[in-house]
């Protein structure tokens, strides 16, 4: 009887569509399991596709290639160590997301997904089938559970798989990033370890795709929830760990214990990570944005330049003659601190130009609110030639307060193909401005110290398109909106739980009409790193055209 066995954990990023690539990166992941003396070398849910493909994987010859792909994989791993790697399985007219185990030349067996999500980001409903509870499969004579990411949420997969025989639980996963999910992931897996007294390992992918991150930070825990490895977040790592069977069963002997970072860093960590992929992933080197003196584009400069490297980040003022002095120098004293190309660009006689141009159509007619979005449209085109004549993606920087009442002007300072802080409060803007001034670590590109001069973090916030204009005048002071969309957005709740809160109802009704009235805006937004379990986006879906107002 065996009494040990070796697994190997490869916590890897893949990417979406890229099926040689992700197989490249299984197949590194083998042999080093195979020089480890591994039984069993184990990649996250999906992995050979990448995660989340969206309605991709309802493409047949996607489907058709992964497939080929996967049976590809396993000959090449014929000669050493078990390898279950993530994938679809087509099933007559059923799709499954499954998980397959490669051993001997072959696909040895085949777990599939029970429990497909249909909440927040995910919608599996619509793309996978469910099957029947399955129970475990042999490695080298040990029953390996493989419940596949929410499997393990609830306790029915992994009893079934429990009462079937299962000595080890393997969980696969594709589990996105928010705000201190980690505390909510092992307590759901503490749940199944002490109902089942069997060892588990919560294996997760790394890597940003689209809006989502996935943050790693996979474990192995032992009977009785006692924690014998934590990986770090966020990166690439293969880890060997050993189970040794006693009178009680299998446990795993303990080692690799990486300490997590606080929610700050985390935070902070996963818009430059959500840039850095979304980029390489779309093949984009470079990016731009304009830079107005302002803390949302000196935070998404900075992020920027930690994500890519200031050599290739460019920063472009657009003045007008409401640009403050203030501005300027501000604007160009962070660019020059960050070390990045910074560009002057006054937009004078392009707007004088059009101001000619529509005179005649609107004489009569008293200034209002559409000239000062022309300075802003004016500032999206040319920061769109810019990005059209040199291959740089322009970055837009609404923070998530402005994005959710819609203080923002469509196809002006929303033009661009990411924004890194799209689900950021401004008051956590501030906040991450000055933690990342006061931090650096070896995964930022940026400089240490000071990159965001603190006179943009202490001074009112102004869109700067007339006389002596601040955010002020148009909404609520930061603290009172963010506190009241945290109530009526990521919290759900209605005009009477803000007025409980202690805010105004007429300043409640005001921010809900708001949020509800920029739903188009949003629509034609550019995506932006999550952080939260209701980021705008997949997470937060609603109606354009709606009527509906809670009145308190």
């Amino acid at each position: 009887m065996t009494d040990t066995f070796r697994l190997t954990m490869a916590q890897l990023n893949p990417t979406v569509g890229d099926l040689h690539g992700n197989a490249a990166k299984a197949l590194d992941a083998w042999r080093a399991g195979k020089e480890a003396g591994a039984d069993l070398v184990a990649l996250p849910e999906m992995f050979i596709t990448g995660y989340q493909t969206q309605d991709l994987i309802l493409k047949p010859a996607f489907i058709n290639a992964a497939v080929a792909q996967i049976n590809a994989l396993a000959e090449q791993c014929a000669d050493g160590p078990a390898l279950a790697i993530g994938g679809p399985c087509p099933d007559g007219t059923k799709l499954h997301n499954s998980y397959y185990l490669l051993q001997g030349g072959k696909v040895a067996a085949v777990t599939h997904k029970y429990y497909l999500p249909n909440y927040n980001v995910f919608d599996e409903v619509r793309l996978f089938s469910r099957d029947q509870l399955q129970g475990p499969v042999n490695v080298n004579g040990v029953r390996i559970g493989m419940p596949i990411c929410e499997d393990a949420w609830y306790p029915d997969v992994v009893e079934a798989m429990e009462e079937s025989g299962a000595e080890i639980i393997v969980v696969p996963n594709g589990s996105p990033y928010f705000r201190n999910k980690f505390e909510t992931r092992l307590n759901k897996m503490v749940a199944r370890v002490v109902e089942t007294g069997l060892p588990l390992v919560y294996l997760n992918m790394v890597g940003g795709q689209d809006d989502q991150v996935f943050d790693g930070g996979s474990f192995v825990m032992n009977p009785h929830g006692r924690p014998a490895v934590q990986l770090p977040v966020f990166v690439e790592v293969i880890s060997t760990v050993e189970f040794t069977r006693g009178d009680d069963g299998w446990v795993a002997q303990e080692g690799d214990f990486a300490q997590h970072p606080g929610e700050w860093e985390q935070d902070y960590r996963v818009m430059v990570e959500a840039l850095r992929d979304y980029c390489r992933k779309t093949g984009f080197g470079k990016v731009l944005l304009g830079m107005s003196g302002g803390i949302d584009s000196a935070l998404v400069a900075t992020i920027a330049t930690d994500a890519l490297g200031a050599e290739n980040v460019r920063c472009v003022m657009l003045p007008s003659e409401y640009t403050s002095q203030h501005s300027l120098e501000d604007a160009e004293a962070c660019a020059n601190a960050l070390g990045v190309h910074y560009d002057y660009v006054p937009i004078a006689e392009g707007r004088a130009a059009i101001t000619n141009t529509l005179a005649p159509l609107f004489e009569g007619r008293d200034a209002d609110l559409t000239e000062e979005n022309i300075q802003s449209r004016l500032r999206g085109l040319l920061l769109m030639a810019l990005s059209n004549k040199f291959g740089e993606m322009l970055l837009t920087t609404g923070n998530k307060s402005e994005v959710a009442v819609g203080y923002a002007t469509i196809y002006g300072d929303m033009a661009g193909g990411y924004n890194p802080i799209k689900d950021l409060y401004k008051t956590r803007v501030f906040e991450t401005c000055r933690w990342r001034n006061a931090n650096h670590r070896t995964w930022m590109n940026g400089p240490e110290g000071e990159v965001i001069p603190d006179r943009i973090i202490t001074k009112p916030p102004s869109a700067e398109l007339r006389d002596d204009q601040k955010d002020s005048d148009s909404l609520p002071d930061y603290p009172v909106l963010d506190a009241i969309l945290d109530i009526l957005v990521d919290q759900d709740g209605s005009i009477a739980d803000c007025v409980a809160a202690g805010y105004a109802a007429e300043d409640a009704k005001r921010v809900q009409h708001l949020v509800y009235i920029s739903e188009y805006k949003r629509f034609q937004s550019a995506p932006g790193a999550r952080l939260t379990p209701r980021a705008f986006w997949l997470d937060r879906r609603y109606p354009i055209a709606n009527r509906w107002r809670d009145q308190g």
